[in-house]
């Protein structure tokens, strides 16, 4: 993943607390700090504040909830790749849901993608020491259980559903990384995915409805969403050692465009977006319980139009659409661990997570959201790696939208493609019990729950169960 992979323990690692690190691990897994101090932890009782003993560099941004591989027999192929600048991943993720009550209809809908993740060591292989080379690319097929039967076309309720259609090998992130100043500054240039760099957690992507990023910015054209990449860049750094700070600029381009990943010269740019991100991320307490707590920013100078949209003639006197205009997006996000369990790693524990997204209103389809929910391992005796998680989000509507829909419903005109009312706010409750069956593999079983499909009452309210399947070769 982009900006910040690092190491994780195996799954069976046995419980200990994290240590300080003998050495720093290679560069582009470990963020040095410019100045070594503390900001915000520093206003911490030192008894509860455990980055003041030693840097803790336990792996929180892991590429998979699997652990493990499924054919350990690699192993020795693997280890004399890297050995010579090349490694990789291979994985599988199966999705299928069923609307069982309410929607549109009742049936199931199943949608797979297969991922190629590619690490080149251009230093081991060419000669340019630091720099190292990311390639991504996925089949992806199936068919959108909210389209299909719950009649939501805003909100995806399966996760894996490309805006590219069926792709025999789309091209996803393809990006350069280095780091500088004995690894104090790192930065990726190419292409990338904006939602797996910014707003973005391992935690969320547990869950189908919220991966990778929040609904209210991965639906916004300027947050390139996996597996839509674009052209641009971030620069990573670590003003002390408990803040993070992520900025960079990115080509902004519709999310339909160039379906396959290869066709660059078909994308039309639109603008830029300007994102920037803060993280502070404190370990408490002699267990050394690791928070990450988010503020975000991004600008997008591409002007849209305002959602007011057409205008009946009638109300052309008293009512005048706004002129287009670019979209801010602004983003709080928090995560906790309040138990560790289970291992070192920052996976290895239970979280709290709760986050609030607002987006400019005239232009942008979701005004707010709202979200909060928990991740939580073994909470079954003799079940120490089996991960539950709940969630409740709340999606807001942009007034102007709902301002011209009523409006153009009043004169009796279409107010939309799938529109079926003015469109104002719905609601998902997510749980799902994760069961890691084997090294490499994990089978979470599905449940959501969605009020007000198609952010109308006209629709009844949903009630959806599933099965996903995650396995890495």
């Amino acid at each position: 993943m982009p900006s910040g992979s690092e190491k994780v323990l195996p799954m069976g690692q046995k419980n200990s607390l994290p240590q300080p690190a003998k050495k720093p691990p290679a560069a582009g897994d470990y963020l040095a700090s410019v100045f070594d101090t503390e900001s915000i932890s520093f206003l911490l009782n030192k008894n509860d504040d455990a980055l003041r003993k030693s840097d803790l560099v336990a792996g929180y941004y892991v590429p998979q909830e699997a652990f493990g591989h499924l054919v350990p027999q690699l192993s020795p192929v693997r280890n004399w790749l890297q050995k010579y600048g090349y490694s990789f991943e291979f994985s599988y993720k199966g999705e299928a849901m069923a609307d069982v009550g309410g929607g549109e209809s009742h049936g199931m809908s199943y949608a797979h993608e297969l991922t190629w993740n590619n690490r080149l060591d251009l230093g081991k292989l060419l000669g340019f020491d630091g720099w190292i080379l990311h390639a991504v690319m996925m089949e992806r097929a199936g068919r959108q259980v909210s389209y299909d039967h719950v009649g939501d076309h805003h909100i995806l309720l399966s996760e894996v559903y490309s805006l590219s259609g069926h792709m025999a090998a789309h091209l996803a992130d393809i990006y350069l990384e280095k780091s500088f100043l004995h690894n104090r500054i790192n930065i990726n240039i190419g292409r990338i995915t904006l939602t797996h760099t910014y707003g973005t957690s391992v935690l969320l992507c547990t869950f189908m409805v919220q991966c990778s990023a929040p609904v209210a910015m991965k639906g916004m054209q300027g947050w390139s969403v996996y597996p839509k990449a674009t052209w641009g860049g971030t620069v990573r750094f670590k003003p002390a050692r408990d803040l993070v700070l992520r900025t960079g600029a990115y080509r902004v381009t519709a999310l339909t465009d160039n379906p396959s990943g290869w066709s660059w010269g078909s994308e039309k740019s639109t603008g830029v977006m300007l994102p920037i991100e803060l993280t502070w991320e404190p370990f408490f307490g002699p267990k050394r319980l690791p928070g990450h707590y988010k503020l975000g920013f991004g600008h997008d100078t591409s002007p849209y139009a305002d959602l007011i949209g057409t205008i009946p003639t009638a109300y052309r006197n008293i009512v005048t659409a706004g002129s287009k205009r670019a979209r801010d997006t602004f983003y709080i996000e928090a995560d906790q661990m309040v138990y560790r369990k289970g291992g070192r790693h920052q996976m290895a524990g239970g979280y709290i997570l709760a986050g609030y997204i607002h987006n400019t209103p005239s232009v942008s389809a979701f005004s707010d959201e709202v979200y909060v929910g928990a991740s939580l391992l073994g909470i079954i005796p003799r079940r120490p790696f089996d991960r539950f998680g709940v969630m409740y989000s709340y999606y807001q509507m942009s007034p102007a939208l709902t301002y011209g829909q009523r409006l153009r419903q009043m004169a009796g005109m279409s107010m939309g493609a799938f529109v079926n009312g003015p469109q104002t706010h719905s609601a998902i409750l997510e749980a799902y019990y994760g069961i890691p069956v084997r090294p490499g593999v994990v089978v979470q079983s599905e449940f959501e729950y969605m009020m007000r499909p198609g952010e109308t009452s006209v629709i009844p309210n949903a009630t959806l169960i599933g099965l996903k399947v995650l396995g890495n070769l």
